[in-house]
């Protein structure tokens, strides 16, 4: 039988909580608060812990925190829950490591599924663990080490010069040695134009790109612009994220686009039925490097605006293209991939030729994350 810490100041809610857990057969402990709560994790070592946000003592980010950060429990799935309202919170949330989120109201059925979910990946890992031995984990890695290593020791990157901002404007440009650039497009836009008129091609571009960008705001994307149909995200590692790196709040976030692409699928079903719709798709390019946000002035109306720039964001942009090309949904670059090693599940790979780059990029059909 699992076993459920349920932590919440509202007893009411913990109760409702607690009792629809045992419904689906699960044992649950209760605790007022994240103190409380924690000190619950390190003596009995539940299976799964569903926290609220707002609780006095200890918040549920600081017991995430404290959790993740304790080798003994850092493994223990998460659930976070929050109103709709705090957007923020969920952000906050999974950039430091809650596995999933629910927002209040609650709903139970929305609730036993999360736990069930969470509750069978957790199944499936510790079967994992208990079948490999320590000679095929200690090959598996090394092997995947010598791998990455090739494909990335084959990639030459050359940072883009900044062009465009003058020297004035320079001085506040910001300049990474590392992030992430995530470019997602749908790709085959052309085709609803032909079937849609512009108010209802509207309604679709609107309800996509409105899940996109709440999407990459909640993995918590540093800078996003629509480039044509597109979409551009900058990820880097910042000091409220330093849990998770800005790699993998991207694939992540990758991952995500494509659920949206999806939902999209259910909303045009449901709002033009009997319509001869193409299915409704899109395509992710992944790419980690040195990345520099310009800021241009405009002296005639005297605003400015971000551009990124340098060959990891064109790289990107171009992955993306030749992602769709290959019939893939998401294509990581090989730099990426090294950083997120041993975190994601990869598919086919292929050496892309790119438009206008002398060399050619390694890359890998990106399928999800690793249990």
């Amino acid at each position: 039988m699992a076993l459920v810490v349920a932590i919440d100041d509202d007893e009411t809610i913990r109760e409702l909580i607690a009792a629809a857990l045992r419904f689906e057969g699960y044992e649950v402990m209760e605790a007022g608060n994240g103190a409380s709560g924690l000190a619950m994790v390190r003596d009995y070592r539940p299976d799964l812990v569903v926290s609220d946000v707002n609780m006095p003592e200890m918040d549920g980010f600081a017991m995430l925190q404290a959790l993740r950060a304790d080798p003994a429990i850092q493994a223990t799935p998460v659930i976070l829950l929050t109103s709709l309202q705090e957007r923020e919170h969920v952000r906050s949330g999974m950039t430091i490591g809650a596995d999933d989120y629910l927002t209040k109201p609650i709903v139970f059925d929305e609730l036993r599924e999360a736990a069930a979910a969470q509750l069978t990946k957790q199944l499936m890992r510790q079967s994992a663990q208990a079948k490999a031995t320590d000679t095929a984990i200690t090959a598996a890695l090394d092997t995947q080490k010598k791998q990455l290593g090739r494909l990335y020791e084959e990639k030459l990157l050359s940072e883009l010069g900044d062009k465009w901002p003058t020297a004035e404007s320079a001085a506040e440009d910001c300049k990474f040695a590392n992030a992430a650039v995530l470019f997602v497009d749908v790709v085959n836009f052309s085709a609803f134009t032909e079937k849609l008129s512009s108010t209802e091609l509207s309604t679709v571009v609107r309800q996509f790109y409105n899940n996109a960008g709440d999407t990459v705001y909640l993995f918590g994307a540093y800078h996003m612009q629509f480039v044509g149909e597109g979409l551009l995200a900058v990820f880097v590692d910042s000091t409220d994220t330093e849990t998770v790196n800005c790699s993998l709040r991207a694939t992540r976030a990758a991952l995500g686009l494509i659920d949206a692409a999806q939902r999209v699928q259910g909303f045009l079903a449901s709002h033009f039925p009997g319509r001869t719709l193409p299915r409704f798709e899109v395509s992710v390019g992944l790419n980690s490097g040195a990345v520099t946000l310009a800021r241009l002035e405009d002296p005639l109306r005297g605003k400015s605006q971000i551009l990124p720039v340098g060959d990891t964001v064109s790289a990107g942009v171009l992955l993306q293209k030749q992602a769709h090309q290959a019939g893939w949904k998401i294509a990581a670059s090989a730099s990426l991939l090294r950083e997120v090693a041993g975190s994601v599940q990869t598919g086919r790979r292929k050496r892309f030729s790119l438009q206008g780059r002398s060399s050619a990029m390694d890359a890998a059909e990106l399928l999800g994350l690793s249990l």
